[in-house]
């Protein structure tokens, strides 16, 4: 049995990890905003939902990170990561959309373990 104290890091260092990419996106989209909004548009989502998609990323990974509402949040960013692998990396004949596509679902995965057992002990939620 780990000890509480391996268990509480690794869920931190779990939730950090896994927040970072969903801030760093959330961040890029903004400096890409119109690249992002076309690229969008040409995939067939409607480019006027880019701001929603900015505060999911970016305000629901910052509120990952701090582990606030994380059962709530790593549901929304699973279902999220799992739309985008359907809708932006389905071309599954191409090998880097293949990798994008296993990816997503990966990310999806570990946010699912949030689901279940909570941020940790380290964390807003729990405080």
């Amino acid at each position: 049995m780990p000890s509480d104290n391996l268990q509480n890091s690794a869920a931190l260092l779990g939730r950090v990890l896994m927040s970072l990419i969903f801030i760093l996106a959330g961040f890029n989209k903004i400096g890409g905003y119109e690249g992002t909004q076309a690229y969008m548009d040409s995939m067939g989502v409607p480019g006027m939902l880019l701001p929603l998609v900015i505060v999911l990323e970016l305000g629901g990974g910052l509120a990952l990170l701090a582990g606030w509402k994380a059962r709530i949040l790593a549901f929304l960013l699973a279902g999220f990561s799992l739309l985008a692998a359907i809708i932006f990396h389905n071309n599954l004949g191409d090998q880097t959309q293949m990798i994008f596509f296993m990816k997503n679902l990966a990310i999806s995965g570990g946010l699912l373990f949030i689901v279940a057992f909570g941020p940790g002990k380290w964390s807003v939620d729990r405080a």
